[in-house]
């Protein structure tokens, strides 16, 4: 077993109390495992006081040492008098010479009027632990006591693996970056040319998804989806940052109806395309990734930015696709069809003995921590596409299955779309949104939901409660 850390204690006598006070900081922290040296206890009538502070501060068997500052202690460590002056000499000489700063801390036991706290002049641009309010003290208590056991709260972790579409020299990309940056400089100075630089750089954008298309047999396939879905993280992030300056800049509005044209030109990518005569269903399986992601992730910007309006349209309006395809021939869909069940999935969990209830999710969750949109802002929308499907579509099986809800489990609690609806105006919005008029009739499916558990998703044994992601009792209480 490896030996306690033995800390020196720097302090001034300033009062009874105050001395009293690092008693009991002492106590606390040798009752923690702490070997601390305190005068108090260790110096005896006859002894040296000066050589025992030159003897802790420099002793190499001490590793930690804490300096109590309060405004006694800050005035004579700055004009070197008497004990506190002495360590101060032997301490800021250490401080300064060695490029390692773990070994002294200042603990702040006061600050001044203005809130500011007593800090000797060589400490000053150092991080300290604040004590000086009681009411935070464990915290800081837990803070101090990691420092010298050197286990911080935060630890950076393993550097891992760069993504494929870093490493690997073929990967695809769309070659949109110019027509992006193009069309967000337009939205945000209001540019006339917006309108056909934002036409021009989704009908690019659809054209050219085609480069991401899996040919070829080499390694595993559902590698190759994983893969491919990697490849396409850029591409991903340039659009929603071109939604989001949308969603801030603009009135999405005037250009949602492009976004929809651009969904329903993402939708042959779905299926088998005219020219391929042999296949199978899960050959276009990263297509259904990514369309599904940009929709949710589309969804999730314009409603964080309260365009309900836009979101709307998208929930609200069918989807057309010309000619004879899996849907019919002129077939028209709604927002349903861009969440398509992915097979390598499926394959993929039992191949690698994964054992997850939905890969899916767990793509989309970690997906989301580098696309600038947080996930709870996903999770949100996919439950309002959802419960929009459930309440607004008559065809059973013209249902949204909420992937991300998967993480909606046990004390998850509302959304704050709905939180928000407290408020009568704002419930009317979001009434809008899901496509109903009154309460009436989400409470109707809610008590369906409740007759019959079968009839919500379900991964296993976990599901998650309508009820409490709506916040329903609370619904249009407020004014």
């Amino acid at each position: 077993m490896s030996s306690p850390p033995k800390l020196f204690i720097s302090y001034s006598w300033t009062t009874p109390e105050h001395e009293q006070w690092v008693v009991d900081l002492a106590t606390e922290l040798v009752n923690s495992g702490v070997d601390v040296v305190l005068d108090k206890w260790a110096l005896r009538e006859g002894h040296d006081s000066i050589a025992f502070m030159e003897q802790m501060v420099t002793d190499p068997s001490i590793t930690k040492v804490i300096l109590i500052c309060d405004h006694v202690y800050s005035s004579k460590a700055d004009g070197r008098v008497a004990g506190v002056g002495t360590e101060t000499q032997i301490i800021s000489a250490e401080v300064y010479a060695k490029q390692s700063q773990d070994k002294f801390v200042a603990v702040i036991a006061e600050r001044d009027e203005s809130g500011k706290p007593f800090l000797p002049t060589y400490y000053k641009s150092r991080i300290y632990v604040d004590f000086s309010e009681s009411d935070r003290y464990a915290e800081n208590f837990e803070k101090l006591l990691r420092w010298i056991f050197n286990k911080p709260l935060y630890v950076k972790p393993e550097l891992g693996t760069p993504p494929s579409f870093i490493v690997d020299i073929d990967a695809p990309l769309l070659g949109t970056s110019a027509l992006a940056k193009r069309v967000i400089e337009g939205i945000k100075s209001d540019k006339a040319y917006t309108r056909g630089a934002f036409d021009e750089y989704l009908s690019v954008y659809s054209e050219r998804l085609e480069r991401f298309r899996i040919t070829g047999n080499d390694g595993e396939f559902d590698d190759r989806i994983i893969k491919s879905i990697e490849d396409f993280t850029p591409s991903r992030n340039e659009f929603i940052q071109v939604i989001t300056a949308l969603s801030q800049y603009a009135d999405p509005a005037d250009h949602v109806p492009r976004v929809q044209r651009f969904f329903e030109a993402l939708i042959p990518y779905l299926s088998r395309p005219s020219h391929i005569n042999q296949w199978n269903p899960a050959d276009f399986d990263n297509f259904k990734f990514v369309v599904h992601e940009l929709f949710l992730h589309t969804v999730a910007i314009l409603l964080r930015h309260e365009q309900f309006d836009a979101a709307t349209h998208l929930l609200s309006q069918t989807y057309y696709v010309p000619g004879s395809s899996e849907y019919g021939k002129n077939a028209t869909v709604s927002y349903t069809v861009f969440r398509e069940y992915m097979e390598s999935l499926k394959v993929r969990n039992q191949r690698l003995g994964l054992n997850r209830l939905s890969l899916r999710a767990d793509l989309l969750e970690q997906r989301s921590k580098t696309s600038g949109v947080q996930f709870r802002h996903v999770m949100q929308a996919d439950f309002i596409c959802f419960l929009r499907a459930d309440l607004t579509h008559t065809d059973p099986y013209d249902r949204w299955w909420p992937e991300t809800l998967l993480y909606a489990k046990r004390q998850y609690g509302p959304f704050e779309l709905f939180a928000r609806s407290t408020s009568k105006a704002y419930l009317a919005r979001t009434l809008k949104l899901l496509g109903v008029t009154d309460l009436a009739e989400i409470k109707a499916k809610l008590e369906e939901y409740a007759a019959d558990r079968s009839s919500l998703p379900r991964w296993q044994f976990e599901s998650f409660s309508p009820s409490v992601l709506l916040a329903y009792d609370q619904l249009g209480t407020k004014v």
